[in-house]
């Protein structure tokens, strides 16, 4: 099952490396052509996923999307009233969630 799924993946590849647009129908003749019998439906779906999309790019750039900020940055410009307030709503959820947590005892317990 696994072979037939990456045939059409393969397919697909295929046809943007050659710079042939990726439509359903030339996934099906790529897979006929392998003597893989792929259902229509998943042609269709990988087709309409890929479209108006650079797969060559998206190779090209796996992993590349860029890190999350790092915890603790300070702002970039405007100096530092926006992290200073930023920093007190910080310590105002933290201490909000430790008054939720002070509800776990109710004065009764679990075999009482």
């Amino acid at each position: 099952m696994a072979s037939i799924e990456l045939a059409a993946t393969y397919a697909a590849l295929i046809l943007a490396d050659e710079g042939i647009e990726i439509t359903s129908d030339k996934i099906l003749a790529l897979t006929s052509a392998a003597d893989i019998d792929l259902e229509p439906i998943w042609a269709t779906l990988l087709a309409k996923a890929l479209e108006g999309k650079d797969i060559k790019d998206l190779l090209s750039n796996v992993g590349a999307g860029g890190g999350a900020p790092a915890v603790g940055a300070g702002p970039v410009a405007g100096g530092g009233a926006p992290a200073a307030a930023a920093a007190e709503e910080a310590k105002e959820e933290e201490k909000k969630e430790e008054k939720e947590e002070s509800d776990d005892d109710m004065g009764f317990g679990l075999f009482d």
